[in-house]
């Protein structure tokens, strides 16, 4: 690229101008570096980090005035604390820098190459069958106001959460979902943790979310959702016992009133993201318009 620049200007380049060799491997490199920062952005994006971030640039226009009038006690102070700081953001942010971490692991392209617990995976799929059990339960409870919260696992084991509640192994179906959650049963109150075609756990304590942004319409079953979807890739079906409509949570975020094909097309991509990248794409810009239309 140097020489083919060269030839292009001739003798004609300014004084003084420089032109790195750049090399394969350079190019590598760049990608590797825009790749992490994108997912660092991301990152600060969807959790509480965006406050520390703001909070940070405060200090530190604090900082640059003070080195401008040259304030040395500031000064002082701010060097003399600043590793103190730096070792107090890790301990305070610590779930969400382990969250960013295994998100990181998640991604297909690393999943492809190095196949850990590949088989495990593919035995905890559910089939076309258990889709439609919850989502006729799912539309059957939102009917006649009956509150349901449904943990959908994927790749992140859930068995701290799973210990919360009552153990269970049972096939799903449209019967057992609807008497698990009927009001005044011992199971109704709490999640239902489902790993493939079984239910595997009930009465479920789930993580709230803690993100000022929510709406204050929702209540706890809906931070609930939230919630577990942040720590966790878990796709998870909350029913509003107030309104009857069916909300899914995926990734930190929640799309409201759903209908039963929407549902039944998220569910599928979960199903099949490690086979068929096309249609989870596909079905991530359906995301992102119904998400559009809900607002």
């Amino acid at each position: 690229m140097r020489e083919a620049i060269t030839r292009f200007f001739g003798s004609n380049l300014p004084e003084g101008f420089y032109l790195p060799e750049i090399r394969f491997v350079d190019i590598i490199e760049i990608i590797i570096i825009a790749f992490l920062i994108y997912q660092i952005i991301l990152w600060i994006k969807n959790t509480k980090a965006w406050m520390l971030l703001k909070g940070i640039m405060v200090l530190f226009g604090f900082i640059l005035v003070a080195a401008i009038f040259r304030m040395y006690v500031i000064l002082w102070i701010a060097d003399t604390l600043l590793p103190v700081m730096a070792t107090a953001v890790v301990i305070i942010f610590q779930p969400e820098l382990r969250r960013a971490l295994e998100r990181l692991g998640e991604k297909q392209f690393l999943a492809s190459m190095v196949p850990f617990d590949k088989k495990g995976r593919e035995s905890a799929r559910f089939s076309e069958q258990t889709i439609e059990e919850i989502i006729k339960a799912s539309f059957e409870m939102g009917a006649v106001k009956t509150g349901a919260l449904i943990v959908v696992e994927q790749a992140t084991k859930l068995t701290e959460y799973e210990r919360t509640g009552i153990e269970l192994d049972c096939l799903i179906s449209r019967q057992v979902l609807i008497n698990i959650f009927e009001h005044n049963t011992p199971l109704h109150d709490g999640a239902v943790i489902v790993r493939g075609d079984r239910i595997v756990s009930a009465t479920c304590y789930l993580p709230l979310s803690d993100n000022m942004g929510i709406s204050k319409d929702l209540g706890t079953r809906h931070r609930a959702a939230i919630g577990m979807s942040e720590v966790s890739d878990a796709l998870v079906i909350a029913v509003s016992e107030e309104t009857g409509y069916v909300s899914v949570a995926l990734g930190g975020q929640l799309v409201r009133n759903v209908t039963p094909e929407y549902l039944k097309e998220r569910m599928e991509a979960v199903r099949n993201k490690h086979t068929d990248t096309g249609k989870v794409k596909k079905i991530w810009k359906g995301w992102r318009k119904h998400e559009k239309d809900a607002d």
